[in-house]
Parts: C-alpha cells; sequence; structure tokens
C-alpha cells in the first residue's frame, strides 16, 4: 500500500508571522508535502488556536502541527482536533492545562530579551536591539528583516491559557535551541521531558528554523514519516 505523506501547519511564535517558516515550507512542498501557515492576530490564545483549527481545515491529509515560541502553546490548545496526528515543537511553550506562558517562564531564569521590549499603544514590540538576543545567529540582513516583519502580540497573551494539552494524547518532537536567550534552554528541555518528546538540541538561536533550517526539516519529515500510516488510513 502507497503511504501517504500527512500535512504540515506552521504556528508561528511572538514577534513573527508565517514568513518565518519559508526555510522550511518550500523544501518540503518539493518533498510532496502539503503545506500552510496559520496566520493570526496575537490577540488572545482563543482566537490564535481558532485561526489554527481553521487552517487545518484548509489541508486534504491528517495534520503535523509545527509551533514555534508561543506557537507551541497554539499546538497545545489545537492539537487536540482529530485531524492532527503529531505535534512538532521549536523551542516552544508548551503548557499545561493550569499553565500560562507568565507561570512557566517565571520559574526560570529570565533570558536576554526581554530587556529589549516595550510596550506601545497596548502592542508588545522586539526593539531593533533585541535581535540580536532573539536572532543572534543570524546575518545582520537577516535580524533586520526579521524586526521588519515582527507581530505585536498583545500583553494578554502571556497571561492566557491554551485550552487544551494535546502532547498528553499525541507524539511530539522537540527542538531545544542551546543559545536561546528568549525562551530559556532549560524551560525547553523541561518541557521535551515532560511531554516524553523525541529530543534534539541544536546550537542555535531561538530560530533554528531560519537559522538551521536543514537541521529542522529533518527532525519535520522525521515526524511525519512516523505518521505516515496513520496518514494513509484516514
Amino acid at each position: 500500500m502507497t503511504q501517504t505523506k500527512p500535512s504540515i501547519v506552521f504556528c508561528h511564535g511572538l514577534w513573527a508571522d508565517g514568513s518565518c517558516f519559508s526555510k522550511l515550507i518550500g523544501p518540503l512542498q518539493a518533498e510532496g508535502y502539503e503545506c500552510i501557515a496559520a496566520q493570526y492576530g496575537l490577540n488572545t490564545t482563543a482566537e490564535d488556536v481558532a485561526v489554527t483549527k481553521a487552517t487545518i481545515g484548509r489541508v486534504s491529509r491528517p495534520v503535523i502541527l509545527v509551533g514555534h515560541s508561543y506557537g507551541g502553546s497554539v499546538i497545545t490548545g489545537a492539537g487536540t482536533d482529530d485531524r492532527v496526528v503529531g505535534l512538532v515543537y521549536i523551542c516552544a511553550l508548551a503548557p499545561d492545562a493550569d499553565e500560562t506562558s507568565q507561570t512557566q517562564q517565571s520559574k526560570f531564569p529570565k533570558t536576554d530579551v526581554f530587556s529589549h521590549i516595550e510596550v506601545v499603544d497596548g502592542r508588545i514590540w522586539l526593539s531593533p536591539e533585541g535581535t540580536k538576543h532573539f536572532c543572534g545567529d543570524l546575518s545582520e540582513q537577516e535580524q533586520k528583516l526579521v524586526w521588519a516583519t515582527q507581530g505585536a502580540p498583545l500583553p494578554d497573551l502571556f497571561e492566557a491559557k491554551a485550552g487544551g494539552t494535546a502532547w498528553k494524547s499525541k507524539p511530539s518532537w522537540y527542538i531545544v535551541g542551546k543559545k536561546d536567550r528568549t525562551v530559556h534552554p532549560d524551560l525547553e528541555r523541561f518541557f521535551a521531558k515532560r511531554m516524553g518528546a523525541t529530543t534534539y538540541e541544536l546550537d542555535s538561536s531561538h530560530v533554528p528554523m531560519l537559522s538551521q533550517p536543514e537541521r529542522v526539516i529533518e527532525v519535520i519529515r522525521a515526524a511525519a514519516k512516523a505518521n505516515q500510516g496513520a496518514a494513509a488510513t484516514a
């Protein structure tokens, strides 16, 4: 029987949009994967989860959800959807039912990026100087592009709950950024261990999908291959 490749739905973090996965989508599409990035407003986690579930409805096969940073909270909520067969976390949050971004991160040392943000017009913005802490292993030109295309979240996102705990029932893969200065690497290791994820550690900043896309693709490919049977029988 021919095995069908699952679809891949990407969920971005704070100070980002779906373009942060541009180095992954093209190569995966070339391999025959159906890919789409959820584009949500960073207003409320409930809205972002709802948009992600709607995005899942735009693909034709069972789904691997890939979440970066805050996108980990989004896939933790949206991943309870029956169409989701696996979860890939990239330097990502992975809350339990009673946890928020703030409660998770407060248990670990404060990372450098939070000294380079400002609240203006009710939105949290990353300063130009903050990019070296957020994505310091990119070229200066790429860092400027990250800043120019940033999303600006509402502060309430830090206190919101995901509305589901998909990692308790779905297989998971986790990428730890050993040089991450946005989400503490030890917090990432805690999440990965708690969910029993297949774990990879990369010598990267917070954005390995931009600085080491080939390695991230390898992880997504591994998750997809592990779920080809589910895609074939769905």
